[in-house]
This record gives structure tokens, C-alpha cells and sequence, in this order.
């Protein structure tokens, strides 16, 4: 089983079966709103004059959000991030799961004096930097400075810290790399693409830290005009941490 596999087995089959009510693909995040408003990163690797039509377009509200959220199977791209928003819209989280903690803060005092290894850039990369004994930011079109990707199984089991994102489950790295976290590292996942589900820490992620959207309608009107989502009204926050986490320890 992939973890992609898993994470749809673990959806209640009532789940589903609930209608979807829009689709909605911006230049920087994919949405779907079922259950509740789920999100995904939109790919983008393909120009236009070379894209290929995601399969049922202009009719993809008339699906359920289960045969969207099987879309993650795909090797469409886009067809991906419309199954991981579908996923995403189907996950629910109990309140008394929820810490509070930021993963940016967590990952900036964990990594102080220590090897931190990011699988992309992030926002606060230079912050990081700045704060980490060793950084390495492995990309698959490495920028000067950076990691090219075939180096993660030299480098990555040496890492102390560990951030990454829901792209690489969108993009089909997720299995190797997390092959590769060492047992002792403290490995956190971050940004509003992140699946809340439980089932990633069987894949030894120790952070999920994703977003809850309590306004949908405003969020739509953000991922419609194209925002990076870095502020925007009725996007919160939402952190989950595994208990049993020898890299977290119980420490905030």
C-alpha cells in the first residue's frame, strides 16, 4: 500500500458519497468544496499551449467528492492537486487533536545549532539559514546554493530536522524520501495542501501542520484571483502532532 492508497482507504465511504459543490483551479492553489473547503498546490510545470484538458472538465461538480478525491491516482498533474483538494475537503479534525504550535517557530528553535533539511524552498528559508548548523534545500532544479535531488540519500539521513510539503505527494516522492528520514529526526510537514490525517505518521511525519478553512466563500474569491493565500480571511491554522513521536517528545 502507498501512502497515497492509504490515505483514501482511511475515508468513511459516507464521506464519499457527498456531492461536491464547486471546483475551483487558481494559479496557485486548487480547491474543492464538499464536505468543507479542501486545498491543494496547483502544478505548474505545464504551459498552457501544451496542457492536456483534465478528463470531464466543466463537469467535475457533478462527481461525487470520493470519485474526485480518486483523482490523487492519476498521473494527470492537475488531476492530482483536484484530488488532493477533494481529499482534503473530506478529512475532519476533532478540536482536542488540534496543539497549538507554529511550524515555522518549531522548525527554527528545533533546528538551531543542528542539520536541517528541507525538501523545497519555503518562506523562511533564509531564516533557516541563518539558524541551522548545516541547511540543505533539496530541489529537483537546483538554484545555486541548493541540493539537486539525487543527493537526498547521501544527505537526508544526516538531518536533524526535516521540513516538507504536500508536493511531494502530489508528485510521487513522498514514498522514497520518507525511506530516508532517520528515526531520530523531527520530520514536519507544512502548508495548506497538508492532508490532517493521522495515516502520515505511519510514514514517520511527527508535524502535520495544515489550515482549516471556516469561510469558504471568501477563500474561493482569494484562490480565484490568483492568491498566494499567505492572508486571507477565514484561514486558520491547524496543527497535529504524533503522540508517539520519539523526534517530538511531548515538547511544544
Amino acid at each position: 500500500m502507498s501512502a497515497i492508497a492509504d490515505l483514501l482507504s482511511s475515508l468513511p465511504a459516507d464521506a464519499c458519497d457527498r456531492p461536491v459543490q464547486q471546483v475551483w483551479v487558481g494559479l496557485y492553489w486548487t480547491a474543492v468544496h464538499s464536505q468543507c473547503l479542501g486545498l491543494a498546490a496547483t502544478p505548474h510545470d505545464v504551459s498552457c499551449c501544451f496542457a492536456e484538458d483534465v478528463s470531464g472538465v466543466g463537469r467535475l461538480q457533478e462527481r461525487t467528492a470520493g470519485q474526485l478525491a480518486a483523482l490523487l491516482r492519476s498521473t494527470h498533474p492537475l488531476e492530482v492537486s483536484i484530488g488532493m483538494a477533494a481529499l482534503n475537503s473530506l478529512i475532519t479534525v476533532d478540536a482536542h487533536e488540534e496543539v497549538e504550535l507554529n511550524a515555522r517557530a518549531l522548525m527554527l528553535e528545533r533546528g538551531r545549532g543542528k542539520r536541517v533539511a528541507t525538501i523545497g524552498h519555503f518562506p523562511f528559508t533564509d531564516a533557516l539559514r541563518q539558524v541551522a548548523a548545516q541547511l540543505w534545500v533539496f530541489e529537483l532544479h537546483p538554484a545555486p546554493g541548493d541540493q539537486p535531488a539525487d543527493a537526498a540519500p547521501q544527505l537526508l539521513p544526516q538531518a536533524d530536522v526535516i521540513g516538507l510539503t504536500a508536493s511531494t505527494l502530489l508528485n510521487g516522492t513522498f514514498e522514497s524520501l520518507s525511506e530516508l528520514f532517520p528515526p531520530e529526526a523531527l520530520v514536519v510537514m507544512l502548508g495548506p495542501s497538508t492532508p490532517l490525517s493521522r495515516v502520515l505518521f505511519d510514514y514517520r511525519v511527527d508535524v502535520l501542520a495544515g489550515a482549516r478553512v471556516h469561510d469558504p466563500a471568501a477563500a474561493l474569491h482569494y484562490v480565484g484571483q490568483g492568491s498566494s493565500l499567505h492572508r486571507v480571511p477565514g484561514l486558520a491554522r491547524v496543527t497535529l502532532v504524533n503522540p508517539l513521536s520519539r523526534a517530538w517528545g511531548g515538547h511544544p
